[in-house]
């Protein structure tokens, strides 16, 4: 019976040594493990210490630990302001986060109308309008848009009696009659048949509108002269 129990406590007394060189092993290890990772942060410490020493050793003529020291109560005093500009840029972010769809939608959206400009010619009818520009710019001086400025008032009238409706259907029916008119005139014509002509109605009527018509274009260039 003692054996027994002397063989249970031994075997309890084994387990316990397992566990405990068991833990120990993994004691050993951790400190293994942080032995390693000191080993590594002392040679990264030493490397950003040597780039940092390089780095400030270009500065260290214009920095003066007061300007730190002012830096850092400058912060200190601003902490509300720089808490507003990061709501204020979360509020932005948040804002672009909304309008990102709309955007995209909008873009889709003026790109097809685009597209259907430039099919529908608008591109290529302003792209002529530009040579006709380049025409207009490379055929006439600055001298003659002086001119045509001080005389568009009188051009701007000229063209708006022109599109008068009595005035353009005079004009329709003179290029009607000249269409109709047969203008083949013999080589040989005597004076006396020019005369003949002269004598006939309608050449008459023809002579006395012209006349007509050159006393008004006199009477609106000056005051005409009357025979004493």
């Amino acid at each position: 019976m003692e054996n027994l129990n002397m063989e249970a406590r031994m075997d309890a007394i084994e387990r316990k040594l397992d566990l405990i060189l068991e833990e120990i092993g993994l004691q050993r290890a951790r400190r293994r493990e942080m032995e390693d990772l000191k080993d590594d942060l002392m040679r990264v410490g030493k490397d950003l210490f040597q780039s940092a020493v390089t780095e400030l050793d270009g500065v260290h003529d214009q920095f003066r630990s007061a300007d730190l020291v002012h830096l850092g109560k400058k912060l200190m005093r601003n902490v509300d302001t720089m808490t507003r500009v990061v709501e204020q840029l979360e509020s932005l972010r948040d804002f672009l986060e909304d309008a990102s769809p709309l955007a995209r939608e909008s873009f889709i959206t003026l790109m097809n109308r685009l597209d259907e400009v430039d099919r529908k010619g608008y591109f290529g009818f302003v792209k002529e309008m530009g040579r006709v520009v380049d025409t207009v710019v490379t055929s006439f001086t600055p001298e003659d848009v002086r001119n045509l400025g001080d005389n568009i008032v009188t051009i701007l009238n000229t063209v708006k009696s022109m599109t008068q409706p009595d005035m353009l259907h005079a004009v329709n029916n003179a290029l009607t009659m000249y269409k109709k008119m047969d203008l083949d005139v013999e080589d040989d014509v005597s004076l006396l048949a020019l005369l003949r002509e002269m004598n006939t109605p309608g050449a008459r009527r023809g002579m006395a509108y012209a006349v007509r018509f050159l006393k008004s274009i006199a009477s609106q260039n000056g005051t005409p002269r009357t025979n004493a």
